[in-house]
């Protein structure tokens, strides 16, 4: 059996009992910028921060259609594409994040519903290995 793998290091915290997504707060205007891998701003000029595990979603889709590949890293074909949700969840005070949702079910989402940060797995790799993502589900509570 593989082992459980980030779908990309600097993501989110992993592996983690209270995973959380890691972002970079920008030292001079306070902004908060996700993903922070993407060095929106340098690591002088800003701080790593963990984003809070808890938002609002702000607005969502189903992705009805296999996407391009890449940056879609899937390794299914058209023939076994199986429809997910993704959405904009509002972090409170912090960032709004774009993130693959755990249900595809529109009867399932509301805009304005609280959402709780999950990683699950994404795939299996060619090595065996589960590639784990980030993702946001309905709050239970």
């Amino acid at each position: 059996m593989g082992k459980q793998i980030a779908v990309q290091e600097g993501l989110f915290t992993w592996p983690s009992d209270n995973p959380q997504l890691i972002g970079r707060k920008e030292k001079s205007t306070g902004r908060i910028y996700f993903p922070a891998i993407h060095n929106y701003v340098s690591d002088e000029d800003s701080d790593e921060v963990l984003l809070a595990t808890r938002g609002t979603l702000w607005t969502w889709t189903i992705q009805g259609f296999l996407p391009k590949n890449p940056p879609y890293k899937g390794l299914e074909g058209p023939e076994d594409f199986v429809p997910f949700g993704v959405g904009y969840v509002e972090l409170p005070g912090e960032v709004i994040v774009e993130a693959r949702l755990t249900t595809a079910n529109p009867d399932d989402l509301e805009i304005g519903m609280e959402m709780d940060l999950v990683i699950e797995k994404f795939m299996t790799d060619e090595n065996g290995d589960d590639v784990m993502m980030f993702a946001f589900k309905p709050a239970e509570d």
